[in-house]
C-alpha cells in the first residue's frame, strides 16, 4: 500500500501531546511535521524520540542565513536524517546550493518560496512584486536551478510551479477540508484540489490535530484523496 500523501504538522512543544497525537493518527497519514515550535522546546532529543514511532519526519525549520552558517546547521542536525528539510528560497542560489550538499543523501530540502500568511498586500509591505503567482513562479525556477528537491507552494500556485518545474516535490500547507475553518492563513485550498493541482504531500495541521477524534479525521480526509 502507498503512503498517504498527508503530513500531519505537529506544532506543540508539548512532547506528551505530541506523541499522543502521532500515535492517534499514525495509520492514516504519511508522515509528521515537526517545526520551530516542537524542536525549540523539544531539540534533537526530541525529533529522535518521535522518530521511533516509525513515521518519516519533516523537519520544517525554514533556515534561512549565508550560506555557510545554512550548510552548518544542516550538517549539525545530519544525524537525524530527516525525510524532508526546509529552507526558504529567499536565502539565494549559493545558499540553497549548500544546503543541498550538507543534507544527509536521502533528505529531501525543498525551499519555502511564500508563506502562505502572506498575501498581495504583504508581498509590497516588503517591498515585493504583489503577485503571489508571480514570486512563487520566479522562487520556483531559483530552486530548480539551484539543485535542490521541490519547494513548498500553496495549493493556488503549485499548478503554475509544477509547470515550471515537471519533476519537482511539491508540498502544499495551509490545506483546509471544505468548509474548514482557515484560522491565519490567507491563501488555502482543499486537500482533493492541492493534489489535483499536482502536490506531492499535503501539510494538515488544525484540521486534524484539533479534532476532536484527530485519527477520525485523518481518516475523512484521505477518503477524500
Amino acid at each position: 500500500m502507498s503512503r498517504s500523501p498527508i503530513y500531519v504538522a505537529i506544532d506543540t512543544p508539548d512532547m506528551a501531546r505530541a506523541k499522543v497525537l502521532a500515535k492517534a493518527v499514525h495509520h492514516h497519514v504519511g508522515g509528521l511535521k515537526l517545526g520551530l515550535e516542537f524542536f525549540m522546546a523539544n531539540g534533537r532529543a526530541g525529533v529522535r524520540e518521535m522518530a521511533d514511532l516509525g513515521l518519516p519526519i519533516f523537519l520544517d525549520l525554514k533556515f534561512h542565513d549565508i550560506p555557510n552558517t545554512v550548510a552548518k546547521a544542516i550538517q549539525a542536525l545530519g544525524p537525524l536524517d530527516p525525510a524532508i528539510l526546509t529552507v526558504h528560497a529567499a536565502g539565494g542560489r549559493a545558499m540553497l546550493e549548500d544546503a543541498k550538499a550538507a543534507a544527509p543523501l536521502g533528505t529531501k530540502v525543498v525551499a519555502v518560496t511564500m508563506l502562505t500568511s502572506l498575501d498581495s498586500h504583504d508581498l509590497s509591505a516588503i517591498g515585493l512584486s504583489p503577485d503571489p503567482h508571480e514570486q512563487v513562479v520566479r522562487l520556483t525556477a531559483l530552486a530548480r536551478e539551484a539543485g535542490i528537491d521541490g519547494v513548498v507552494c500553496s495549493g493556488e500556485e503549485v499548478a503554475a510551479a509544477k509547470k515550471v518545474w515537471p519533476g519537482g516535490f511539491f508540498v502544499v500547507p495551509g490545506v483546509r477540508p471544505a468548509g474548514g475553518n482557515i484560522g491565519d492563513q490567507k491563501r488555502v485550498v482543499t486537500p482533493r484540489k492541492a493534489l489535483d493541482s499536482g502536490a506531492s504531500i499535503l501539510v494538515i495541521g488544525r484540521p486534524i490535530t484539533q479534532a476532536e477524534d484527530p485519527d477520525a479525521a485523518a481518516r475523512a480526509i484521505e477518503a477524500t484523496l
